[in-house]
C-alpha cells in the first residue's frame, strides 16, 4: 500500500494522540528500534514519498503521525514501517527506505556586473571591444566564486557590481578627487555599503584604466584580457572587505584568495599583489617580497569607501608635530578634509590645552570652526584634563601632595630641570634653558617660577616632567623614579628627553576611554593615531589604531597599522588611507 494511502487512513490529529504517541515511543520495547536519525530521510519504497524527521516521528504535509521500526536497528536499510493510532495499534504497514538526507541546495543569487566604456575612449575600437565582450563574460564568474560562503547574500535575490572601463586621464581625476593623489592608478573600488538582507545587493564599483592595464600587462608578459581579471579581481576583492594594507596577514590572505579565484575559472595568471611584488633584477631574475611599501604606490590599486570612523583621536608631540615641532600644510588640509567628510577630530596629547591651541593656530585650526577650541572636546596632560560638549570640564585629577614635594626636593638637590603643571600654568622651582624650551619649542606657557614647596602644594599639581638628556632619561632618571614611586604614581614617556610622572592609575588612554562614554561613541567607529609608549592604551582601546613609523618600539608591536613619520606627513597619509 501506498505511504500517501497510509496516511489519509489515520484519524484526525488530536493533542491526546500526540501525547499517548510521543509516551509510547519513549517506552523502552525490545520488539521496537526507535530509528535515530537527524540527517536522514525516510523513502517510502511504494510510493516515493518523502517524510522529513519532527521532533516526535516525522511529519507529512500538515498531519503528524508517529513510526515504529518493526525489525532489528541493523537491517533498517529496508524496513516495515508501521503507522500508528493513539492506542498503539498498528494501522498501516509499509515498507521504506533509509537514504541520507541532503539539505536544499542554498538559492543561489544572480549576479550582474554591467561593464561600461567611458566617452574618452574609442568604441569602435574592435580589440577594445572584444575585451569588453570577454571581461562581461568572465566577470559574473569571478563573483560567484568570491561571494560563496558569504552569508550576508543568503537573502539576495540579485548581485550587482558595475565597471567603468576608462583612460588614465579620467581614473587621475577620480584618484584626486577621492585619494588626493594627482596620478593615474590602475583600478579604484568604490564600495556600497548596504544592510545585509536586501533583495538587491549592490557590491559597488569598479574603474579600471585600460591604458594602464595595457602597459602593466606588457611589462609583465601577457595579454590585456589577463591584465583586466587581475584588476577585476583585485578591486572585486576590496569591495568585499579584503585589504591588503592592513599587514602581513591581510596581505597574506588576499594574494591567496586573488590567486584561488583566477586559478578556479582556469585563468593562468596571478593575483595582483603577487605581480606588484615581483621585480626583475639587472639580470633578468625575478625575485619575491618587496613588501607592503612597494606595492602601496600611486599605481596600486585602492578601495574607497564611506568610512566606517566617527571619531579620529590625534597625539601631537613625535605625531601631528613634526621633529621642528610644526604641524604640516598637508597635514592640516588632511584634517580639515576628515572634518569635512563628518569625522569629529580629537586632540588627546600630554600637552596643556593652551599648548595645543598654539600649536594649532598658525595653520588656521585653532579657535572657532577649528580643530581646538575653548568649546571643542580634548584630552590633555595625558588624560588628567579632558573636555567634554562645549568646552565642559568632565576630568581634572592632581598629583599626590606627597610625590610633588618628594621630585621638586630631588630637582632642587641634583638641580635637574622639573616643570610642574596646572590646568593652564607650568610651574617650577628654578630657571633653565631646558624649562625654557618648552614654551620656546613646545608651546607650552612660560613657566612661572615659584619660591618653595610649600607654594607649589597650594596650586594643585597635575603632573611633573623631568627634562634631561635621553641617556641620562633613560639611565638615571627613569630607572630612580620607578623603583621610588613603588606604585604611587606612574612613570611614562612621550620624548626620549622627557620623563613625566603622573597620578597612578591615570592615563591618555583612560582619558579618551572617559570622553568616548561622555560622547556615547563606541570604540568600534574610533580611529587613533599616535607614537609614544604613552599612546599605547589608546591605540589599543581604538577600533583602529595607527602607529607613526617613527613611534616607540611597544608602540609599532601593538598598532593595527603603521603609517609614515611625523616628518613624512604620517598623519595625512594615515587620514588619505583609512578615513578619505
Amino acid at each position: 500500500m501506498a505511504l500517501a494511502t497510509a496516511v489519509r487512513c489515520l484519524p484526525p490529529f488530536q493533542p491526546s494522540s500526540l501525547s499517548l504517541s510521543r509516551s509510547f515511543l519513549l517506552r523502552p520495547l525490545p520488539q521496537f528500534a526507535v530509528f535515530k536519525s537527524a540527517q536522514n530521510r525516510i523513502r517510502c519504497v511504494n510510493s516515493g514519498h518523502v517524510l522529513e524527521e519532527s521532533a516526535f516521528g516525522f511529519r507529512h504535509g500538515p498531519m503528524r503521525v508517529t513510526f515504529r521500526l518493526l525489525e532489528d536497528e541493523s537491517k533498517r536499510s529496508l524496513s516495515t514501517w508501521g503507522i500508528r493510532d493513539a492506542g498503539g495499534n498498528l494501522k498501516n504497514g509499509v515498507q521504506c527506505r533509509a537514504v541520507p538526507s541532503s539539505p536544499p541546495p542554498p538559492k543561489e543569487a544572480a549576479v550582474e556586473v554591467p561593464v561600461i566604456v567611458d566617452d574618452d575612449l574609442d568604441e569602435a575600437d574592435s580589440s577594445l571591444l572584444a575585451v569588453v565582450e570577454q571581461l562581461k563574460l568572465d566577470a559574473p564568474l569571478a563573483v560567484k566564486l568570491a561571494i560563496e560562503g558569504f552569508e550576508d547574500f543568503d537573502q539576495s535575490d540579485t548581485v550587482e557590481l558595475s565597471v567603468l572601463l576608462c583612460s588614465d586621464s579620467r581614473i587621475r581625476e577620480l584618484n584626486k578627487e577621492w585619494r588626493r593623489k594627482d596620478s593615474p592608478t590602475d583600478v579604484l573600488s568604490f564600495s556600497q555599503d548596504q544592510p545585509a538582507g536586501s533583495p538587491l545587493t549592490l557590491l559597488g564599483d569598479l574603474v579600471i584604466s585600460v591604458e594602464t592595464a595595457a602597459r602593466q600587462a606588457e611589462e609583465r608578459g601577457h595579454t590585456l584580457i589577463d591584465e583586466l581579471r587581475i584588476l577585476f579581481v583585485h578591486g572585486l576583492l576590496h569591495v568585499l572587505d579584503y585589504d591588503h594594507e592592513l599587514g602581513p596577514e591581510a596581505s597574506k590572505e588576499m594574494e591567496e584568495e586573488e590567486n584561488r579565484i583566477l586559478s578556479a575559472l582556469g585563468w593562468k595568471v596571478k593575483g595582483l599583489i603577487y605581480s606588484s611584488s615581483v621585480a626583475c633584477d639587472t639580470n633578468g631574475k625575478t625575485t619575491k617580497g618587496l613588501g607592503l611599501a612597494e606595492l602601496d604606490s600611486d599605481r596600486d590599486s585602492a578601495v574607497i569607501s564611506k568610512t566606517k570612523f566617527k571619531v579620529l583621536f590625534c597625539d601631537m608631540d613625535g605625531t601631528l608635530l613634526n621633529t621642528k615641532s610644526k604641524i604640516t600644510q598637508k597635514t592640516a588640509d588632511a584634517l580639515r578634509a576628515a572634518m569635512d567628510a563628518g569625522v569629529t577630530a580629537i586632540i588627546a596629547t600630554g600637552k596643556t590645552r593652551p599648548a595645543a591651541m598654539a600649536a594649532l593656530r598658525p595653520v588656521g585650526l585653532a579657535g572657532a570652526g577649528g580643530l581646538l577650541s575653548e568649546s571643542t572636546p580634548g584630552v590633555f596632560l595625558q588624560g588628567l584634563q579632558v573636555f567634554g560638549r562645549k568646552g565642559e570640564i568632565i576630568q581634572n585629577i592632581t598629583l599626590d601632595l606627597g610625590v610633588v614635594a618628594e621630585t621638586f626636593k630631588f630637582s632642587v638637590e641634583h638641580q635637574v630641570p622639573l616643570v610642574g603643571f596646572t590646568g593652564d600654568r607650568c610651574v617650577t622651582l628654578f630657571s633653565h634653558p631646558l624649562i625654557d624650551e618648552l614654551h620656546d619649542i613646545y608651546y607650552e606657557p612660560k613657566a612661572e617660577v615659584l619660591e618653595s614647596v610649600d607654594e607649589l602644594k597650594k596650586v594643585g599639581i597635575q603632573k611633573v616632567i623631568f627634562l634631561d638628556t635621553a641617556e641620562k632619561v633613560a639611565s638615571f632618571l627613569r630607572p630612580h623614579w620607578s623603583l621610588a614611586l613603588k606604585g604611587r604614581a606612574t612613570v611614562v614617556q612621550a620624548l626620549p628627553e622627557m620623563m613625566e610622572i603622573l597620578p597612578s592609575g591615570v592615563s591618555k588612554g583612560l582619558g579618551v576611554q572617559i570622553l568616548l562614554d561622555h560622547l556615547d561613541v563606541p570604540v568600534e567607529e574610533v580611529m587613533a593615531i599616535g607614537d609614544g609608549e604613552n599612546d599605547i592604551e589608546m591605540l589599543e582601546l581604538a577600533g583602529w589604531g595607527v602607529s607613526m613609523a617613527n613611534g616607540a618600539a611597544r608602540t609599532l608591536a601593538i598598532a593595527n597599522a603603521v603609517t609614515s613619520s611625523n616628518d613624512e606627513d604620517g598623519v595625512a597619509r594615515a587620514i588619505e588611507d583609512y578615513i578619505l
